[in-house]
């Protein structure tokens, strides 16, 4: 365990003050979003049959950041991220409060649903990296994990186990009622992010001649060069393959394999949420005694055993056991990569490599998604998590060999940033 490791062990981030605002922020967003992402897939169903068409509107939520993902992570390094943040929110918060007036009118088509997602989507991908980039600027760096960790638990809390069971009681009152009920979250978090009191980041003037394309090859050039970054994104980047195919066809394994119900798969992904909210809470203890990548590498490890048994123990009490282990394990792993990823980038580029981490990671998963149904059809509805465990297996081996070391440029130990320039 390295002695930075063991700082963050025991520092916590305060409450008050900006942290709290931005949890509170991404808490009540995080609430909105699972309102409005449950909702969405009911009204699609209500406007068509075609499984295609509805799927489509779902696809939304990959596309837009294979190709504006990078773009947003070299904006969000340019711009104060504070108020880009709160400039987003306001202008999804009136995007899908319009689409609630439509949807009250009747006036909703899948077009409609399909441009929605895609706008939504698109801004999220300078809200996500301006985020990431923001929190560095609030905690103090040997906070960074557990604070990663209390946004991450308490976005869980709020779109896994909250979330959900409002959306039937909002629908009662009408179909248009949970995308105000959203666009009134994203009000209110852009409202917490503006009260922000954290003054604009100083940066050095971009060279003469600089571009967004540029800066964006800067971004991807710092992951390539960090050898832990660069082993974290394609470890990551190969368990979303995974992590696609299973969850495109979970719904098949429940409801035809285990012939469970909807009340199977709604425990499943109960089981799944309550053991991520376990593990925000043992993740602290875990990097403590193992150091962030070890922990990264157990994380990966135990869930290949979690996907081995969803894919042979033909059980709903072995399933929801694999779900809650898979999700404690999950959140350990996202946890940790976030907060290496924060703490190895210069804060000039943090957006950027952000982008670069994210984009890449994503870029794998709508194929993921067709293996998954491809091979559900084919061998039948156990084998996607065996899939998703191979994927596993391959991505714990790219970590194997990757060293939790110091950033480069950086005393031996301290976990400094980068110092050469990247821009």
């Amino acid at each position: 365990m390295t002695t930075l490791d063991a700082a963050e062990a025991v520092t916590r981030p305060a409450w008050g003050g900006a942290f709290g605002r931005l949890w509170s922020a991404a808490v009540l967003s995080s609430f909105g979003d699972a309102l409005r992402t449950a909702a969405l897939p009911l009204l699609a169903a209500s406007l068509t049959g075609d499984p295609l068409l509805i799927a489509s509107v779902a696809a939304c939520g990959y596309l837009p950041w294979i190709l504006f993902g990078l773009l947003g992570g070299a904006v969000a390094d340019r711009v104060d991220q504070r108020r880009a943040m709160w400039t987003v929110d306001a202008v999804r918060g009136l995007l899908v409060g319009g689409f609630a007036v439509t949807v009250a009118l009747g006036h909703a088509s899948i077009a409609l649903l399909i441009a929605l997602a895609f706008a939504l989507t698109t801004l999220q991908t300078l809200f996500d990296n301006a985020a990431t980039a923001l929190l560095p600027a609030l905690v103090d760096r040997t906070a960074l994990g557990s604070a990663n960790a209390r946004l991450m638990t308490g976005q869980r809390i709020a779109g896994g186990l909250l979330g959900g069971p409002v959306v039937p009681v909002l629908l009662a009152a009408g179909a248009a009622a949970p995308f105000a009920a959203d666009a009134v979250t994203f009000v209110l978090a852009a409202a917490l992010v503006a009260s922000l009191r954290t003054a604009a980041p100083e940066r050095a003037p971009r060279p003469a001649g600089s571009t967004l394309r540029r800066e964006i090859t800067d971004g991807l050039r710092v992951l390539g060069r960090d050898r832990a970054l660069r082993g974290l994104c394609a470890a990551t980047a190969l368990c979303n393959v995974g992590m696609a195919a299973l969850i495109a066809t979970l719904v098949v394994l429940v409801t035809r394999w285990l012939h469970a119900g909807p009340g199977g798969y709604a425990a499943a992904m109960t089981a799944y949420t309550v053991g991520s909210l376990a593990g925000g809470a043992v993740n602290g203890p875990v990097v403590a005694r193992l150091g962030r990548m070890r922990a990264v590498l157990l994380a990966g490890t135990t869930q290949i055993a979690a996907l081995t048994v969803m894919g042979t123990v033909r059980s709903l009490t072995a399933l929801v056991a694999a779900m809650a282990v898979f999700g404690l394990m999950g959140m350990v792993w996202n946890v940790n990569t976030t907060t290496l990823m924060q703490q190895r980038s210069p804060a000039p580029v943090l957006g950027r490599v952000s982008a670069a981490f994210r984009t890449l990671a994503v870029a794998g998963a709508p194929l993921g998604a067709l293996l998954g149904g491809a091979v559900a059809t084919a061998w039948g509805p156990g084998t996607p998590a065996l899939l998703t465990a191979g994927f596993f297996v391959l991505s714990v081996a790219a970590l194997i060999r990757v060293r939790e070391e110091p950033p480069a440029g950086s005393a031996a130990g301290d976990g400094a940033a980068p110092a050469q320039d990247t821009r």
